[in-house]
């Protein structure tokens, strides 16, 4: 899998974002370590707490059909009218979820504009100093 393909993936799974509050479309490509691929997109709601991130949907999508392990993912967001697209970096809450399942040296993390342009990050990068599984253990 080549990060092109990825981004592709998460480029996709945007034009499915249900945000009629915020007008802000987020899709996200997550490459389980056998090589699949969950896509997932923001799901807001008029309540606002019960929202969705992509990220999220995609980690619980994969979660739910017994994958566990993760190598990396595609994200990519902004305005639903956006010609060009900014770098849309995880929230707190995703970068958490990624903690408890990702290994936080290795997890890549690509924030994509395009399948061209795009930043590469470790979890660590985006979440120093993470609490996760590993804390608990004596």
């Amino acid at each position: 899998m080549n990060e092109k393909e990825l981004i592709r993936a998460a480029l996709e799974a945007r034009k499915r974002s249900y945000s009629p509050y915020s007008k802000f479309q987020v899709g996200a490509a997550l490459l389980t370590a056998s090589g699949i691929i969950y896509t997932g997109c923001n799901i807001e709601n008029a309540a606002y707490s019960p929202t969705n991130c992509a990220e999220r949907t995609a980690f619980f999508k994969a979660v739910s059909d017994g994958n566990y392990k993760f190598q990396a993912i595609a994200i990519a967001g902004g305005p639903e009218d956006a010609e060009t697209l900014t770098l849309c970096a995880p929230c707190g809450v995703c970068r958490q979820v990624m903690m408890e399942f990702c290994n936080p040296k290795t997890f890549r993390i690509l924030l994509a504009k395009s399948e061209e342009d795009y930043e590469e990050f470790a979890l660590e990068e985006l979440l120093p100093l993470g609490f996760g599984p590993n804390n608990l253990k004596e």
